[in-house]
């Protein structure tokens, strides 16, 4: 059963590579015109060198998760305001991670890229290689509207056809937890050398737990990954496709399975030991 669900999962996870980079002037061409907004020509552009000039303390975890340049735009209304930071990574994974890091529980969620929150003095969204930040100096209704119907608009000339990263598709839906799909670049659960890790989190009979998958690009990456896990928890390194539980004494025991370039697992964030009735349940809805 677990050979058979990492099976699919090669065989169905083929993404198709798109031209997602914009220019600044690019992207300030995709904003609309909207009644009674006159939108700025002027515009600001920094990288990963001077991004910490405009967010300070916030730009290492954007540095982390690829960041390659920020365009920053606004609209403006008498005396109203509304900001765009649009935010360029290396990949869509990239920008959909930095998305997933920063949401906020008090938001409400609108389908506008691959997906957005906000309310009436902000919006955030992931779009492509994009991660946009939008805010207003003025709350009401109108100026909620006004940033949702700016977003969407960017949002489809960025990339229309915008969603999560498609390797999403194959955790099981039963007790996910809402929006609790992440991407983490580096340093998962502490281990730097866990690299671009797919998350999302369950309530399996109120255990909060977590099941990941780890693309190592190639079986000689994901073999690679493994050693290192395996160093580090001084395991025996003789390694083949399968099964394996990896002792890592500060995570607790985390089973896996290892099947060309991917490695799926779960774990627990207390740290505590996955109990075996869990591991048999989330393998067989991944399945379903």
């Amino acid at each position: 059963m677990k050979h058979y669900f990492l099976y699919l999962l090669i065989t169905l996870l083929l993404s198709v590579e798109q031209g997602y980079a914009q220019t600044p002037q690019e992207l300030q061409s995709f904003l609309p015109q909207l009644s009674g907004w006159k939108l700025s020509s002027d515009r600001e552009v920094f990288n990963r060198e001077n991004l910490y000039v405009r967010i300070n303390g916030a730009a290492p975890l954007f540095l982390e998760n690829n960041f390659q340049e920020m365009t920053s735009m606004e609209y403006k209304k008498g005396e109203d305001y509304i900001t765009i930071q649009a935010y360029r990574h290396a990949t869509p994974e990239d920008a959909f991670g930095m998305y997933a890091s920063e949401r906020s529980s008090g938001m409400t969620y609108y389908p506008i890229g691959g997906e957005a929150q906000g309310d009436n003095t902000g919006l955030y969204f992931f779009s492509g290689c994009m991660y946009v930040k939008m805010q207003a100096n003025n709350e009401s209704e109108a100026t909620g509207q006004a940033l949702r119907e700016i977003g969407k608009a960017f949002a489809d000339k960025i990339d229309p056809q915008a969603k999560y990263p498609d390797l999403f598709r194959f955790f099981p839906a039963e007790v996910r937890l809402s929006y609790s799909q992440s991407y983490i670049t580096a340093n998962y659960i502490g281990h730097e050398f866990l690299k671009c890790v797919y998350t999302c989190d369950y309530d399996y009979y109120g255990k909060k737990i977590q099941g990941f998958i780890i693309d190592g690009k190639s079986k000689e990456g994901a073999q690679a990954i493994l050693k290192q896990y395996l160093a580090f928890t001084k395991q025996p390194e003789a390694l083949s496709e399968g099964p394996l539980l990896i002792r890592d004494k500060f995570n607790g025991n985390i089973p896996c399975i290892w099947h060309g370039r991917y490695i799926a697992g779960i774990f627990d964030e207390s740290g505590e030991d996955i109990e075996p009735e869990v591991i048999n349940y989330l393998n067989q809805v991944k399945l379903q």
